[in-house]
């Protein structure tokens, strides 16, 4: 275990050149170049080709394109979020004055397609709409405002809850030219090497209200994208359908496309099910077309985290981090105990190791990241700065208190939103390309709305001293694979050794600790797990008990000012750490869990700015997180 110095971790982002003094500088000889990156050079940066900076981003959006966003009372548009995603300051629907603390890197605006735009054409008047009665009563609804405007949005969103909707907003035509202006936009917000606005949006599936969503997310601009019109849950509820649809795109353009679901916490098991929507087995061409289409999975979101369950990993004294487990989307399903295994990420990792066990594919071989799901148009993830999940949660005094879902009864509360998340993507550049290609291969991390650098590399040879380079990525990529990897064959009588090194958010806590995540299918067929704390702050006072449990890290926080110091924790961890319990005839996936040091929950800022008292149920302190995508061992690889 080895502590190292914040230098260290900093990413050199400049590639040096040079010139004799005797040539003209401005002409290059390309062989020489070539012969020159074939040779070690003085410059440890020179020839590098491998990922040097992480991106952060939100690919899962909604902007007043989405009926329920507009119903809510954002009336805030794509333009407008791609300007705040990128830095600039606007004014909320609320009518507050809002900016990022630091711009993202890159957005997915990802709208539900099912009556893509509807309720924003309805209230502008759209005249090719105004012959449909309904359509032309519900304008007159949401200009007359108050009980009706309500009225008028909760007859929309039952409309498209039960496919009741006007047709006249399910025509072709009129999606199609709400999709070519939006393409269009995202297009002149794209700026390759500042800014990426990826082209996309969101298939809504929720059959009896399990939540089947996925963010559908094109590599391409929008002389491609707009070739097509948005595949809706009005098409088909079925996830296999989805991926008919996205090889059809590919096919006529030429382009490239994936999807990401989310939120599975709210499917009632049904997100990583054991059979297919139509209830039966699941077959290696399945697996493999799930994995083709949807190498990453949403993992933290407002509505809750995905990690882990606190039933499903019991000795785990992390997994109960904002969990929603009360129900389904509509709440017309209350949770079982039996639902769990299909809808939590480290359940569904280890359900993947016993169906390539048994199929020859794993289905469930996802990458993690974090988005926010939020409909305010503000891709706000940062506890200081969290803006709700939808217009009618942004900052007031009592939003705490008001219910965010309200059906059958049952309730969960604003205080339950999680100011999450954020994906982290380790690529070349800040294109679309590079973004994307690193998504398909895995190369992310999902964040809780913190920025900290998280670094994670597996191979067989890996040794202490490694953790003290100080170009960690750079041993890396030469010893091993990074996140989203695959261990290479294993040599005889080795174990698999891992590279992990993370650096803080400059703005936000020092680091507790750095777990590895393992989970195994053992010689019964039985799926197993277990947490090892790798690297850790204070490790002089910090000793692991008898029960190999570590002290907790402390806790600063003064919740009545809504502050903390960092006098406890550390600013950057790094070690290398060889697998103790490995039996090269077990299949098993590594992913690491960075830690921070408590600091205030957006609750606590929200009652120290508004001057009011929560009740005694509202937690005020966070611990924020780092999932990577794991890294894979199959025996006989």
């Amino acid at each position: 275990m080895r502590k190292v110095s914040t230098l260290g971790l900093c990413v050199t982002l400049v590639l040096a050149t040079s010139a004799s003094g005797q040539d003209d500088p401005t002409k290059h000889d390309e062989a020489q170049v070539s012969k020159n990156f074939q040779t070690p050079s003085y410059s440890p940066y020179a020839g590098r080709n491998f990922p040097t900076r992480v991106y952060f981003g939100d690919t899962h959006l909604h902007t007043a394109i989405s009926g329920d966003a507009f119903g809510f009372g954002n009336k805030v548009n794509a333009e407008e979020a791609l300007r705040f995603a990128r830095g600039e300051e606007i004014t909320s629907a609320g009518g507050l004055r809002v900016k990022l603390s630091r711009p993202l890197d890159f957005l997915v605006v990802a709208d539900h397609a099912e009556a893509y735009g509807a309720m924003i054409e309805v209230y502008a008047g759209n005249p090719a709409l105004m012959n449909d009665p309904t359509v032309k009563r519900w304008y007159g609804m949401l200009h007359a405002g108050g009980e009706q405007s309500f009225a008028a949005v909760m007859e929309m969103i039952q409309g498209v809850a039960d496919k009741s909707i006007p047709s006249i907003l399910l025509e072709k035509k009129f999606i199609r030219s709400i999709w070519e202006k939006h393409t269009g936009v995202v297009d002149r917000y794209n700026e390759p090497g500042q800014f990426t606005a990826f082209q996309g949006y969101e298939w809504s599936s929720h059959p009896g209200g399990n939540n089947l969503h996925r963010v559908v997310i094109m590599r391409d601009a929008a002389d491609k994208a707009k070739q097509v019109i948005p595949f809706s849950a009005f098409d088909s509820e079925n996830p296999e359908d989805l991926w008919k649809w996205m090889q059809a795109y590919e096919d006529k353009t030429g382009g490239s496309i994936l999807a990401i679901p989310h939120n599975g916490n709210l499917s009632s098991g049904t997100m990583f099910s054991t059979e297919t929507f139509r209830g039966n087995p699941l077959t290696k061409a399945y697996a493999q077309d799930r994995m083709q289409w949807e190498p990453l999975y949403e993992v933290t979101q407002i509505k809750g985290d995905g990690e882990a369950h606190p039933v499903l990993s019991p000795t785990d004294e992390f997994a109960d981090y904002e969990t929603w487990d009360l129900g389904n989307m509509d709440l017309s399903v209350l949770k079982t105990d039996s639902m769990l295994p299909g809808e939590y990420a480290r359940s569904a990792l280890k359900r993947g190791l016993k169906f390539e066990d048994r199929l020859g594919a794993n289905p469930f071989k996802f990458g993690m990241i974090g988005s926010t799901d939020s409909h305010t148009s503000l891709a706000t993830a940062a506890e200081e700065n969290f803006f709700g999940k939808h217009s009618g949660k942004e900052p007031t005094a009592d939003r705490w208190n008001h219910p965010i879902f309200d059906f059958n009864g049952l309730q969960i509360m604003g205080w339950q939103q999680a100011a999450s998340g954020y994906a982290a993507v380790w690529a070349t550049d800040n294109t679309r390309e590079a973004l994307f290609d690193a998504m398909q291969r895995k190369e992310t991390y999902a964040t809780t709305g913190s920025r900290m650098t998280v670094r994670f590399f597996g191979g067989w040879d890996f040794v202490p001293e490694d953790a003290a380079s100080r170009l960690p990525a750079d041993v890396g990529y030469r010893k091993g694979v990074p996140m989203g990897g695959d261990l290479a064959p294993i040599p005889a009588g080795s174990s698999p050794t891992f590279l992990v090194a993370a650096l803080k958010d400059p703005y936000n806590g020092n680091l507790d600790r750095i777990q590895i995540v393992k989970g195994w299918l053992d010689k019964d067929g039985q799926t197993q797990e277990r947490v090892y704390d790798v690297v850790w702050s204070d490790p002089d006072r910090r000793k692991p008990g008898a029960d190999g449990k570590l002290p907790l890290v402390g806790n600063t926080v003064n919740v009545k000012k809504a502050t903390w110091t960092n006098s406890i924790g550390a600013p950057e961890l790094i070690t290398v750490w060889k697998d103790p319990d490995f039996d090269a005839g077990h299949r098993a996936f590594y992913y690491a869990r960075v830690i921070e040091i408590p600091t205030p929950r957006w609750t606590a800022y929200d009652a120290f700015r508004f001057g009011v008292t929560m009740g005694t149920e509202v937690p005020m302190t966070t611990q924020e997180r780092a999932y990577t995508s794991p890294i894979w061992y199959t025996p006989g690889n």
